[in-house]
C-alpha cells in the first residue's frame, strides 16, 4: 500500500490497522474513526477493547488527548505519533484489517485490498 493510500485509508472514517516496527518487532493495532472532520485515534488494549489516544485534525496533525487514560510517554502513544510523522518510512510495516476503511465491509477486489477502500467508498473519500 502506498503512503498516499495509507493516509487516505486511515482518514476514511472507520479504519483499523496494525503497524509493526521492522527494527524492534513491536506492533500495535489502532482504530481511527471520524466525526465532524476530527479523527479519533484509539489503540487496541485488550480483546476487542480500544482505548482513546488522541486526535488527528485537519488531516495532518496528531495530538495526544488530555483525556486519554494512556500517558503520552506510553510506547503505544509514542509509536502512533512517530508513525504519523514518518508515514513514508520503510522502517514500519502497515497492515489493514481486510475491511474498507470507510464502511467496514470485507474487501475482496485486489485493487480494493491494495487501497484499503471498497470501489464505492474510494469514489467518496477525498
Amino acid at each position: 500500500m502506498t503512503p498516499e493510500n495509507r493516509q487516505r485509508f486511515i482518514l476514511a472514517g472507520n479504519a483499523t490497522f496494525t503497524i509493526v516496527s521492522k527494527k524492534t518487532g513491536i506492533r500495535f493495532t489502532y482504530r481511527v474513526q471520524s466525526e465532524n472532520s476530527i479523527h479519533f485515534v484509539e489503540v487496541l488494549t485488550g480483546p476487542g477493547v480500544y482505548t482513546y489516544l488522541g486526535t488527528i485534525s485537519k488531516a495532518t496533525h496528531y495530538r495526544h488527548g488530555v483525556k486519554s487514560p494512556i500517558d503520552a510517554s506510553a510506547t503505544s502513544a509514542q509509536a502512533f505519533n512517530w508513525y504519523w510523522c514518518h508515514r513514508c518510512s520503510p522502517m514500519i510495516e502497515f497492515f489493514h484489517a481486510g475491511s474498507c476503511g470507510r464502511c467496514g465491509r470485507k474487501l475482496t477486489v485486489p485493487e480494493s485490498i491494495e487501497s484499503g477502500l471498497g470501489p464505492e467508498c474510494a469514489r467518496r473519500v477525498y
